[in-house]
């Protein structure tokens, strides 16, 4: 085999994998008819006490890890697999990961039960992206199989995102990056712990890369540490209920879980959801837009994710197949599963991906990925979440599930420099983790709730980050504005306000996080997307003489200084005297905001969420005048929108309205095919089956018309025109659409359900 397609990360069949296996390495199987015979008390005991041992890794892993990523952010996660690495049960903490953990193990067993072989009491170490493991090379993985008898009865994982492991910039992460040689070494699973004993050359060779190797061998021992938990606890398992029923217990927990969710999708309409997403600038200097793109169709029992169209890798806005495998997981799981116990290799069972290699979401090797989780496979994840919310939205007995997107994207700031003793620090504002839930039909986004991709995230305590970082802060707070508008809001979220407090000399701030010229973040059926990201650095600020006067700054303007405006992607000197603002995204919003209950917005003005200025312009409400405030919106609407040429007249006959959206009802036409209607006043739209939005009024705008929080000027960031646009129920100028989006964009009809109404 060439040595590159030993590192191909698409996982091969099972069987082709047991044939990949050397014949020295035993494995424990149960068939089927095991399976079967588990009595369901029995099942519900050893499914939760595998549960609980997960559990048990996680409070392991934080106990014994010093980095603030494990101990106070919940990056990190774990798994329990099966003989083959199938996850049974992961953690509820960084989930995009457990789409990388299995590929990793795939691969271990297809390359290492050879040479160097796979013995009881080994553990392997694993931080190549390619091969799985975690999706870019600062995620660092230990796989631990499990023995019983002589046989792999299973395997554990523990994995966490590491500070630093080298590469030309400090956190291994560089704007400037072009290729993964400007990044941290990927290491493909290397044996660390060997029967039972820790490998010292190894773990010298691992930390000799880093900047921080006692904070990175910490996290290495806490991954240690919790496998080795793992095992013991299995093998207790074992030792009470026997090998060949607790592996029963496992198998039916993979079965239960792919059961579960194919019956929910077969309850669903099958049909064809799209979505379009950018990012912005592939590298320092960069004022590019590049696109991914998704066409989720379901048919029956499946989902396919076709992802064919996505622009070629290009810069470091760059994943490989295991990070777009975790987009798809980062939306499925919450959205789809969430009332199923996530035994994921059942869940994974349920979708097949179709993708080009070398494309932004499947870089092809040596592409630069140190941006991989926070990139390319949170935007997979986005348009993942926009299409599932639009497949919900069709059946009332789903619409409870719909959500728009939650923080789109992350603003990542990492931070470099010395101390005032002299000692070198490492670290990052995290408080970006505080970000908005995107609203759903009957339910406001929650405020700064966290970021659906981890669900057990958190932002540090601001005491936390000041002990052990050299910094202090003048704010943190909700922001009003950013949750975006509509019938039901999406949530906000906030910004920070850091000064450095005991550095020597000055530190070096390294950005990134896309969402700045153009919101990540789109509403559904008319609501508007949430709020883009801001950040600056303020140089030669007065907020030191504030201070020293006996007052704390509060706003930007008081600030004063040399404002400068944060890029995508960049690298910053932030002297002493020097202000970091970070203002990051939001949850997108749910229908039109004019038909959102003015004692809503009112509550939203008294409590700080929504402005004066909003409410008036965006949701019509002002004391006293809302009612001919909102009528003055629509016919504004109506007279500077522009209409398309006359389309073919088409009627809809009484009868059934099945619901496609907030907006959208598709009703018998008199043609003897479906119309689709509009759900507030019925007027015929377009037929079915046809680009219905063609037709309808729409109308352009500056970016700014997206609400207070949405950058005014895109071109600060992107060369390419950026618009705001909507399109309308011609009968009651009802917004069925809102978007921020390169102006060039086609739109493209979904398509569902595909069945017509007779």
């Amino acid at each position: 085999m060439p040595f590159s397609d030993r590192f191909a990360g698409r996982p091969a069949p099972l069987d082709e994998l047991r044939r990949a296996i050397s014949p020295d390495l035993r494995l424990h199987a149960v068939d089927q008819s095991a399976v079967e015979a588990v009595d369901p008390l029995t099942y519900e005991v050893v499914r939760h006490r595998i549960w609980s041992i997960t559990d048990e890794m996680g409070d392991t892993l934080k106990r014994m890890s010093g980095s603030t990523s494990v101990t106070e952010v919940n990056d990190f996660d774990f798994t329990i697999g099966d003989e083959l690495g199938q996850e049974v049960q992961v953690g509820l903490f960084n989930t995009g990961l457990v789409a990388a953990m299995d590929l990793a193990i795939y691969w271990t067993l297809r390359h290492r039960s050879a040479n160097p072989g796979i013995a009881e009491g080994d553990m392997f170490l694993c931080n190549d992206p390619w091969v799985g493991g975690g999706l870019h090379q600062n995620d660092v993985a230990v796989l631990a199989p499990i023995f019983h008898d002589g046989l792999l009865f299973g395997w554990s994982t523990a994995i966490c995102h590491v500070a630093d492991l080298g590469g030309v910039a400090p956190g291994s992460f560089s704007p400037t990056a072009t290729d993964v040689f400007a990044e941290a070494v990927p290491t493909p699973p290397i044996k660390i712990v060997r029967g039972g004993v820790i490998q010292d050359d190894v773990v010298d060779a691992y930390l000799r890369r880093s900047r921080v190797p006692e904070m990175v061998g910490l996290d290495l021992r806490a991954k240690i540490g919790a496998n080795r938990l793992a095992t013991e606890r299995m093998l207790g398992l074992i030792g009470r209920y026997g090998a060949d029923l607790v592996k029963a217990v496992m198998k039916r927990m993979m079965d239960d879980a792919e059961r579960r969710l194919r019956a929910k999708l077969t309850a669903l309409p099958d049909g064809t959801w799209h979505a379009v997403g950018t990012q912005e600038q592939a590298l320092l200097g960069d004022r590019g837009l590049y696109t991914i793109e998704l066409r989720m169709t379901k048919v029956g029992d499946h989902l396919t994710f076709d992802f064919t169209g996505t622009d070629p890798q290009h810069g470091m806005i760059n994943c490989p197949y295991a990070g777009m495998r975790a987009g798809v997981m980062f939306a499925v799981l919450p959205i789809l599963a969430g009332d199923i116990p996530w035994a994921a290799g059942g869940l994974m069972r349920c979708f097949d991906l179709i993708s080009e290699e070398g494309t932004i979401n499947n870089a092809a090797f040596p592409a630069a990925v140190s941006k991989a989780p926070v990139g390319p496979a949170w935007a997979t994840a986005n348009l993942v979440a926009e299409c599932l919310g639009k497949m919900l939205d069709t059946t009332a007995e789903s619409r409870s599930r719909v959500q728009s997107v939650c923080a789109g994207t992350y603003d990542g700031c990492l931070l470099s420099g010395v101390d005032a003793e002299g000692r070198p620090f490492l670290g990052g504002l995290a408080d970006t983790m505080a970000s908005g839930f995107g609203a759903q039909p009957h339910a406001d986004g929650v405020d700064t709730a966290g970021l659906f991709v981890i669900p057990m995230g958190r932002a540090p305590d601001v005491e936390m980050t000041e002990l052990t970082q050299p910094l202090l802060y003048l704010w943190r707070r909700e922001e009003p504005d950013t949750g975006g508008a509509g019938r039901q809001r999406g949530g906000l979220s906030g910004s920070v306000c850091v000064i450095p407090h005991g550095t020597r000399g000055s530190m070096t701030a390294m950005f990134t996080g896309s969402g700045k010229a153009a919101s990540m973040s789109p509403g559904l059926a008319g609501g508007y997307p949430g709020g883009t990201q801001t950040d600056l650095v303020v140089h030669a600020s007065g907020a030191r003489a504030a201070l020293a006067a006996g007052w704390i700054p509060a706003t930007v303007g008081e600030l004063g200084g040399e404002h400068r405006l944060v890029q995508a992607h960049d690298e910053v000197r932030v002297e002493p005297d020097g202000v970091i603002v970070l203002r990051w995204a939001a949850g997108g919003g749910y229908g039109d905001p004019l038909l959102r209950d003015p004692a809503a917005v009112a509550r939203d003005v008294a409590e700080g969420k929504v402005s004066d200025e909003a409410a008036r312009t965006l949701y019509g409400v002002a004391p006293g005048i809302t009612g001919s405030l909102r009528h003055l919106i629509r016919e504004r609407r109506r007279e500077h929108a522009t209409v398309p040429p006359e389309p073919t007249p088409v009627r809809a006959t009484g009868g059934e309205r099945l619901p496609l959206d907030d907006n959208l009802r598709l009703a018998p036409g008199e043609d003897g095919g479906s119309v689709v209607v509009c759900a507030h006043c019925d007027h015929a739209l377009g037929r079915w089956g046809e680009n219905y939005l063609a037709g309808l009024p729409r109308r352009t705008g500056a970016t700014a018309e997206a609400g207070p929080a949405s950058w005014p000027s895109p071109h600060d960031y992107v060369d390419e025109p950026i618009e705001f646009r909507q399109f309308y129920c011609p009968g009651c100028y009802t917004a069925l659409l809102t978007q921020v989006v390169p102006a060039g964009r086609p739109i493209i009809l979904d398509r569902a359900p595909a069945t017509e109404i007779a």
